[in-house]
């Protein structure tokens, strides 16, 4: 800025370094002038860019682009005009005011500029790479260039007004600090979402185990939006549940489809022990053969897991094409195993009791009769 004010400096004594009020006035006119003429010419030049740079495709550079170059070329020449006003009829009291001021409304176009940049830099590199570290660091800088650039322009036009910036730094630490204690929950959760965001435990879309559903409701769902304080799971109830990312961090995290669409379902059945357990184990592979989504490789089997108090416990084992099945398989497996079971005569069993009723009065009767009749 000093360089360029050094510049208009030379210009105005070009034309003389005492000139009256009146000349002064006849320059700034004259200054606007050219800045408006500049300005219809840049207007121009940048109208038959835009056009031009349409045609090429390796060149994909975005219409609003053009846009904040103009808003940028305008406040330039507001800027220029504005220092040479001021030269000119020696208003130096504001000179700096009007530069810390200039800074502040620069920092738009600068913001809109980057976030330009990262979403070309988003576009072509980041989703051509195998790493997920440059989509995160992307991200981030999206969620968080507006903080950066409207902080750096706020310390530098207070730098320029002669402000020692130091001791707010130093007091934006102390305040930092017991906003941190005062809302250390909202803060763990800031960290635990960008612990998100470098992770990736989950993507957008994922279907995941919902622990903290509402009782009875469904205990899974897809992740719909992960944000920097919570994460939104949508339940197959049509439930949205909103998750503390802090909480998130903490537990668990069981994720279907991470990896792949396809999973494999365990289904429990239980049959009498005097059933024919080759017999059973047939019918229930043939109860999983009848559902179109159960993968015919790897193959349904069945297995012994244990013998209960009251059945033989067998447990089925499918892999199918999409987990959001995975209760329909489960549904579809037992009902159709029940009635298979029911034509074939194999029992299912379920707990049996017997219970014997003894009347304590008459077995004292009787006791004592027999105690008569002994000799």
């Amino acid at each position: 800025m000093n360089t360029i004010a050094g510049y208009i400096d030379r210009v105005i004594s070009f034309f003389g370094a005492e000139a009256s009020l009146s000349k002064s006035w006849a320059y700034a006119l004259l200054a606007l002038l050219a800045a408006l003429i500049l300005w219809l010419i840049i207007k121009w030049i940048l109208t038959i860019l835009e056009n031009k740079v349409v045609h090429f495709k390796l060149i994909q550079v975005r219409k609003d682009f053009f846009v904040i170059l103009r808003k940028s070329a305008g406040l330039l020449l507001i800027w220029l005009v504005g220092v040479m006003w001021i030269r000119l009829f020696h208003l130096t009291a504001v000179e700096n005011v009007f530069h810390a001021a200039f800074i502040i409304v620069a920092a738009t176009p600068v913001k809109s500029v980057l976030l330009i940049v990262l979403g070309y830099l988003e576009r072509n590199l980041a989703k051509r790479t195998e790493t997920d570290l440059d989509n995160i660091v992307i991200d981030l800088l999206n969620k968080f260039s507006g903080a950066i650039v409207y902080t750096t322009a706020a310390v530098t036009a207070l730098d320029v007004l002669g402000v020692n910036v130091m001791p707010f730094i130093a007091g934006a630490g102390v305040m930092g600090v017991a906003v941190g204690f005062a809302a250390k929950d909202t803060l763990s959760n800031l960290i635990a979402g960008i612990l998100l965001i470098i992770d990736r435990p989950f993507e957008i879309g994922d279907r995941i185990e919902v622990w903290s559903a509402p009782a009875g409701s469904a205990s899974w769902g897809d992740v719909i939006d992960i944000g920097l304080r919570a994460t939104r799971i949508k339940t197959t109830d049509n439930i949205v549940v909103i998750i503390p990312n802090n909480e998130i961090m903490t537990r668990d995290i069981v994720n279907y489809t991470t990896i792949h669409a396809s999973i494999r379902v365990r289904i429990n059945i239980g049959v009498a022990y005097d059933a024919d357990i080759a017999k059973a184990k047939a019918l229930i592979i043939q109860a999983a053969g009848s559902a179109d989504w159960i993968l015919a490789e790897p193959a349904p089997k069945v297995v012994v897991r244990s013998f209960g108090e009251s059945s033989v416990d067998l447990q089925a084992r499918v892999w199918i094409k999409d987990a959001r099945k995975r209760m329909d398989t489960i549904d579809h497996i037992t009902d159709t195993v029940k009635t298979m079971f029911d034509e074939n005569g194999i029992e299912i069993p379920f707990p049996k009791r017997d219970i014997t009723i003894v009347d304590s009065h008459a077995d004292k009767a009787l006791r004592m009769t027999k105690d008569d009749a002994t000799p």
